[in-house]
């Protein structure tokens, strides 16, 4: 899978890039709406909502975690779409998170199903909630394109 985020570290989030001070529940959310957006994006774990790099302390252990979260949460399967890297920034170790856009859209977490509650997209600079009728339209197309592979 070819990676097409070539974002640069920026001191403020935008539609693309989202940061996180440490790896939270929440991690889930911000995965699908940046599979569910049309070009992906950045998450950055250990840099504050300014832009401001404070480190994570457990590297291996997040990202390890991230992994593991990340195969096993979200429906369908976004492995291959995302890549796990540590970047330097202000002499902190940070993680990045580059998501692809994923091509079997809707993604959604799994255990909350395919609803408002499990499948987002990035609006403006935050994750929202997916209306029903936008994620069916993913759905439909996602059945439609899979029976003429097939045909």
């Amino acid at each position: 899978m070819i990676f097409k985020a070539n974002i640069k570290f920026m001191n403020s989030e935008t539609n693309r890039i989202e940061y996180k001070q440490e790896l939270t529940d929440d991690l889930e959310k911000e995965a699908v709406a940046f599979l569910n957006y049309p070009e992906g994006g950045v998450l950055y774990i250990g840099i504050e909502k300014t832009g401001t790099a404070i480190g994570v302390i457990d590297i291996d252990s997040d990202m390890l975690k991230i992994k593991d979260r990340l195969k096993n949460n979200i429906t369908p399967s976004c492995m291959g779409l995302f890549d796990i890297a540590t970047e330097n920034i202000d002499s902190r170790d940070v993680i990045k998170i580059t998501f692809a856009s994923g091509p079997e859209k809707p993604y959604y977490i799994k255990k909350q199903v395919m609803s408002p509650n499990g499948c987002f997209t990035r609006v403006g600079t935050s994750s929202q909630p997916m209306s029903t009728a936008r994620s069916d339209e993913f759905y439909r197309k996602q059945i439609h394109n899979t029976r003429i592979g097939t045909e």
